[in-house]
């Protein structure tokens, strides 16, 4: 495949960004199972949250055809094929892993309307309704804003230049393989999906790692890459979870088990290596000091905000004060990752935990310094819960440039979970 003559070809309009209901990352479709059985009414509000504002999204990307993009996500609906391969395939080695009533209804689902505003350079892009139907919009709604932006800055690029553009990044991707290939017994996956330069990009790169890495690359969280591919689709829970059902709470004793009522209803549907703890919603540490004893027992943690080897020695302590054995324990690191914090990782944890690692953004985006201003450079694009039922959504994070939600709210929850001083960091993706 030509990416440079596709990306030439999107100015005349023949690819839509979004094909797919499960261009979307595992995660989203095994929590929306969750959704689906035990909050199924329950009403939220999504919204898109540009955390580096001088990317000014509404100055380089044209509202009509961010509005046209949007509506056609909207036509798709479950291909059969796509059907039969998440009712029949096997994934973390068991057979239908989505029940019959889920499929159902995944299969005559369309995704809800949109709201979407320009305001001070940016787009305010809204979804309100059922969780299991509004949730599906975040990964595709960030794609959408994503690619257009991509789309926006090679526009005036002509077929040489691009062709040049691909070969320069398709090279620094390679550097970092043959990089990784020299790490004997490394695991890694690719998380890249919610931040990724272009489909077609991520497509490239899990080709890539698939040829480059072997066995030591374990699969993608793409679920519509993993089936064209025929590798294993990854991935677990979200920070959505908890929030939500945080948000639903009456009261502070209800807010200070709602993280573990989640991973209690998460524990009734999923074993093995389904069941990994994201404990950094509202703080890693006081979470595990609180947490109950089963949950000990379960796989592992990943780590997603903060400082990763914290993290990591915070998780290690928890498990041998709870008489567990850390060596047995995974350990997956997912938070802004490239190849040196890979690297060091790694070799300061491998041993004492099992480590595994989800690539993202610099993974499927890394285009920095390949095009004058740095104008391809990656940024910090999410779309998260603003409110359940009314309710105004939380996240504090292990980071606190994370964290969201009104600034009462913070205090309270900060409170309840005994979270005191922390120490920011910048986010970069």
């Amino acid at each position: 495949m030509d990416i440079a003559t596709r990306v030439w070809d999107h100015k005349w309009k023949i690819d839509p960004i979004v094909r797919s209901l499960i261009d979307t990352d595992f995660y989203k479709l095994l929590m929306c199972q969750s959704i689906f059985r035990n909050k199924p009414d329950t009403n939220v509000v999504f919204s898109l949250i540009n955390r580096s504002t001088k990317v000014r999204l509404a100055d380089l990307i044209d509202e009509g055809e961010l509005r046209e993009q949007l509506d056609h996500v909207r036509t798709i609906s479950l291909a059969r094929g796509e059907s039969t391969w998440l009712r029949g395939n096997t994934f973390y080695g068991k057979r239908q892993m989505f029940r019959s009533d889920f499929m159902e209804w995944f299969e005559g689902l369309r995704l809800p309307a949109y709201h979407l505003e320009k305001r001070d350079g940016q787009f305010e892009l809204t979804f309100e309704g059922r969780w299991p139907e509004v949730m599906l919009w975040e990964i595709p709604a960030l794609s959408v804003l994503m690619e257009l932006r991509s789309r926006a800055v090679l526009d005036s690029m002509g077929k040489f230049e691009l062709q040049v553009l691909y070969a320069r990044a398709m090279t620094r991707l390679w550097e970092k393989i043959e990089r990784l290939k020299k790490i004997d017994g490394l695991r890694i996956a690719d998380f890249g999906t919610r931040r990724r330069h272009g489909f077609l990009w991520q497509d490239w790169c899990v080709q890539a790692m698939q040829e480059g890495l072997g066995a030591k690359f374990t699969g993608t969280s793409n679920c519509r890459i993993a089936m064209r591919r025929d590798i294993e689709a990854i991935g677990t829970n979200a920070h959505e979870l908890p929030m939500v059902y945080s948000a639903l709470s009456n009261s502070d004793e209800e807010l200070r088990q709602a993280p573990y009522r989640v991973l209690a209803d998460w524990q009734e549907e999923h074993d093995g290596n389904l069941r990994i703890i994201l404990p950094d919603t509202y703080g890693t540490e006081g979470f595990l000091k609180n947490a109950p004893d089963w949950l000990a027992g379960w796989t592992g943690i990943r780590i997603d905000s903060g400082d990763p080897a914290k993290g990591a020695e915070i998780a290690i302590r928890w498990w041998k004060e709870r008489g567990e054995d850390p060596t047995k324990k995974l350990v997956i690191f997912s938070d802004g990752l490239d190849v040196d914090t890979i690297e060091m990782l790694y070799a300061q944890f491998n041993g004492r935990v099992k480590v595994s690692f989800g690539w993202g953004t610099m993974l499927t985006n890394d285009f920095r310094g390949l095009v004058a201003g740095d104008a391809l450079a990656p940024f910090s694009l999410v779309c998260k819960a603003l409110s359940a039922n009314g309710r105004p959504t939380v996240k504090l994070s292990d980071n606190p440039a994370k964290a969201m939600g009104p600034k009462d709210e913070v205090e309270r929850y900060k409170r309840v979970f005994g979270v005191g001083q922390q120490e920011v960091q910048e986010v970069l993706v």
